[in-house]
């Protein structure tokens, strides 16, 4: 389906015609021989007529800040197509005869009805794609101001010239069904730009495109910086913190990445003026202003150096690390310690006493008996064989008749 031209041409080139003629305007001070200016969008390939014979021709194309010149023999321009700049946004063509005053200045506007191409104000707007996960993409857009209700709109990307169109599987869908987004998974990132072409279709007119060229490591929001960690000292006060880059789809070497450290005291009021985030080039850290009286909540993200091809954006915070002195739960502990020893001996106590006073309703002491000549010797005798008052039980009187 799509040819060895390139990139530009192929993906329009599926929904639009081959050629195209152009809007051109005419000298003021005399009229042109160059006419009939014709845009082949297959071949990236300019060819005009002309009412008379010059042996060469000049031809000139600009697309953005792309500028290709060329010096032809013939009626007919093949431009290189390596500039990856979005045709919806036009090309300006220019044609001169070397040292005679004629020359043809001429342009394709993608807007009006003119070229067949679509209805003003009918392609999507604010198209904007984003990496996150690694390989995870997420592409949006809004329908066209002057769209119609019923515009149904189809994604189409290349990652590289060397691979196949790809449509999008999975659509986001807004009101009425309209696609107003895709997702994409397994995302690599390649070194070339990946052309995105928007198509639309209607039954009341047709949709204009909307392309655009993204280089994929600039859309790359990354991960949290991994492994983060917090070591605190007392004597003297201070942390050291440390942590690994983020997780990428490519590799990128260490320099390639700049972080910011949030550091916040946790006991502060929300309303409180915060301290601002610190940009730290490396991977490690030391907070001076330690406290070992308070504690504190750390977070970090990274982005992209201005030395390497990565995005400058920042990334996601990592999540929150508490760090800094704990509260002492000294007394609390003893005071529970405390409570549950007092529980455990009075329920020991009580459990004993019901033992023994069931053991003696089994086994009752057998009483003494009763010595005249020594009464405090039975007295004792008798007190030995008691349980302390503490484990006291209902008290069982035996009466012994003394035989005279």
């Amino acid at each position: 389906m799509f040819d060895a031209l390139g990139l530009i041409c192929m993906c329009v080139t599926l929904f639009h015609p081959s050629h195209a003629d152009l809007q051109c305007m005419e000298p003021e001070t005399q009229e042109s021989p160059i006419k009939s200016l014709t845009w082949n969008w297959r071949r990236m390939e300019l060819s005009w007529e002309s009412s008379e014979d010059f042996s060469t021709y000049i031809c000139m194309m600009t697309m953005g800040s792309e500028f290709r010149r060329m010096t032809v023999k013939n009626r007919k321009c093949s431009f290189s197509i390596e500039c990856n700049l979005p045709l919806h946004r036009g090309i300006n063509f220019t044609i001169e005869v070397p040292d005679k005053n004629i020359s043809k200045h001429c342009q394709f506007i993608p807007e009006g009805n003119a070229y067949d191409l679509g209805m003003k104000g009918s392609a999507i707007e604010n198209f904007s794609c984003v990496i996150y996960d690694v390989s995870l993409m997420n592409c949006t857009w809004q329908a066209g101001r002057n769209a119609p209700a019923d515009t149904q709109y189809f994604l189409y990307w290349k990652k590289s010239s060397d691979e196949n169109e790809i449509e999008c599987e999975l659509y986001i869908k807004g009101e009425n069904g309209m696609h107003t987004g895709c997702r994409f998974q397994n995302v690599m990132i390649e070194g070339e730009p990946a052309y995105f072409l928007v198509n639309g279709s209607s039954k009341d007119s047709q949709i204009l495109f909307y392309d655009d060229y993204i280089r994929l490591y600039t859309i790359e929001r990354f991960t949290p910086p991994l492994n983060v960690s917090v070591n605190c000292t007392s004597n003297p006060a201070g942390c050291i913190i440390t942590w690994q880059k983020p997780l990428t789809s490519y590799q990128k070497i260490e320099s390639c990445f700049e972080y910011e450290i949030n550091i916040q005291n946790k006991d502060e009021p929300e309303k409180h003026e915060k301290d601002p985030p610190i940009s730290v080039s490396g991977y490690k850290y030391e907070f001076k202003n330690y406290n070992v009286k308070k504690q504190y909540i750390l977070k970090i993200r990274a982005r992209g150096s201005s030395t390497c091809t990565v995005n400058r954006s920042w990334g996601e915070w990592s999540e929150p690390i508490e760090f800094g002195q704990e509260k002492d739960y000294f007394i609390f502990v003893l005071l529970l310690l405390i409570v549950l020893g007092t529980i455990l001996v009075t329920l020991l106590l009580f459990f004993l006493r019901k033992r023994y006073c069931s053991f003696k309703r089994i086994f009752p002491p057998i009483p003494q008996p009763r010595d005249k000549f020594n009464t405090s010797h039975d007295e004792n005798i008798q007190t030995e064989n008691l349980f302390p008052s503490s484990l006291s039980c209902t008290k069982e009187v035996t009466m012994v008749q003394e035989m005279t």
